[in-house]
């Protein structure tokens, strides 16, 4: 490293026990389950195997990093019998220490949405679509949970078999209805993916589409980016700086692809971009950013569940870091005076910076191991969760046809 890297370092360390301090970043129920591709899966005997043992693990994801308090949940995997469900989850915070996040409907499982959910031809399953909306809202209130976050994989694979200006106005509808009911301390967060599993047209296709039906619905409505879902090339961070701008990024699904949405880990592919978008958040006011929520959304086929969460978050917390690190008014002079190759370097400086150490004594600050892959590695806890559940996974199906 050289003197004014280090320097620089230096000088950035407490901008980056700060960020680290307020950095929080939800893991998702699903990720530690037996979950794959759409031709199968692998399965693994410590996956989890109900609710109970995705808030164990999700608490043994805290205990390490310090960063995740909370684990989003997805309706008809973990409250199947809906709100009913709720005192069975208050149970599993008390146990366990940490809070349910963001509420996730499940609108692409059921037989008969073969022809969409909320922007279906048929009013009736439009109309059941609505209610498991309208369910997952009041799970939300119950739990004190603030988003609820909606995937719509509605579309269609032909062209002329759909109309897409009549789905648009079929999914202003439910949207509308859905965000009638937040509570007052509730949002709506509406994604968008390009295709997959529509591949004609998908419904809600970027973030402009996303954006509109999130106006149409109403003032609670935001935007949520998942940073696979783009094609190959798009300017990440330009949407969110657009999004930041305008009032409407309600949050994140961070994961990694190199194709599409292949639900890698969090910077195992483009740190530098993962990076960027962290630096316009970073950058943001703390009213933009105040209300930006981090959620990671990844399937561990391969690697091990437990392992592959702990390495997201500690790569989150270090790319975090790392754009705390920008000397924001120095950029701003450069870029105010067009000095191009001085405000690039300004920029991917805090980049190349090794922010681990500095990471490092933060954790071991904050009372936390210092190497949080390394400690779970030494708890025997993988062992441990592979012993209890091998036998109930060993009966999991695992084939496509």
């Amino acid at each position: 490293m050289t003197a004014n890297g280090s320097n620089q370092l230096t000088r950035g360390t407490e901008r980056v026990w700060k960020a680290l301090d307020e950095f929080r970043i939800e893991v998702p129920s699903w990720g530690f389950a037996n979950t794959g591709t759409r031709f199968g899966k692998f399965v693994q005997a410590g996956a989890a195997t109900n609710i109970e043992e995705k808030f164990a693990d999700a608490a043994q994801v805290n205990a390490l990093t310090g960063a995740s308090p909370t684990v989003a949940l997805h309706v008809l995997w973990d409250l199947p019998g809906g709100v009913k469900d709720v005192p069975a989850i208050q149970a599993l915070e008390t146990k366990f220490g940490i809070k349910s996040g963001s509420i996730n409907p499940n609108l692409f499982q059921d037989q008969v949405y073969k022809y969409g959910s909320i922007a279906n031809p048929s009013s009736e399953i439009r109309a059941k679509a609505l209610a498991h909306l309208l369910d997952s809202v009041a799970i939300g209130r119950a739990l004190g949970a603030k988003d609820v976050s909606m995937w719509i994989a509605d579309g269609s694979n032909y062209p002329g078999t759909q109309s897409i200006r009549r789905r648009i106005d079929w999914m202003s509808e439910v949207l509308g209805a859905t965000h009638a009911a937040l509570g007052d301390d509730q949002r709506m967060l509406v994604e968008y993916k390009p295709f997959e599993p529509a591949f004609y047209h998908t419904d809600i296709a970027d973030w402009g589409m996303a954006l509109e039906l999130a106006r149409r619905a109403g003032p609670k409505a935001k935007v949520l980016v998942d940073t696979g879902h783009h094609y190959q090339g798009t300017n990440i961070e330009q949407i969110v700086a657009w999004l930041l701008h305008l009032g409407a990024l309600g949050g994140f699904h961070f994961n990694d692809r190199k194709y599409a949405d292949d639900d890698l880990t969090l910077g195992s592919i483009d740190p530098y971009q993962v990076f960027r978008i962290f630096h316009e958040i970073v950058s943001a006011s703390d009213d933009e950013r105040a209300g930006v929520a981090f959620m990671i959304d990844q399937s561990h086929n391969l690697k091990g569940k437990m392992e592959a969460m702990v390495q997201t978050v500690m790569t989150a917390q270090e790319l975090y870091a790392k754009a705390a690190l920008v000397d924001q008014v120095r950029l701003a002079e450069l870029q105010q005076e067009c000095r191009l190759v001085e405000a690039e370097e300004c920029f991917r400086g805090a980049f190349w910076q090794d922010v681990r150490p500095v990471v490092r004594e933060w954790r071991v600050a904050r009372g936390l191991p210092a190497e949080p892959l390394k400690a779970l590695a030494e708890s025997g806890y993988v062992e441990k969760i592979t012993r209890e559940r091998g036998s109930k996974n060993a009966r999991s199906v695992s084939s496509y046809a």
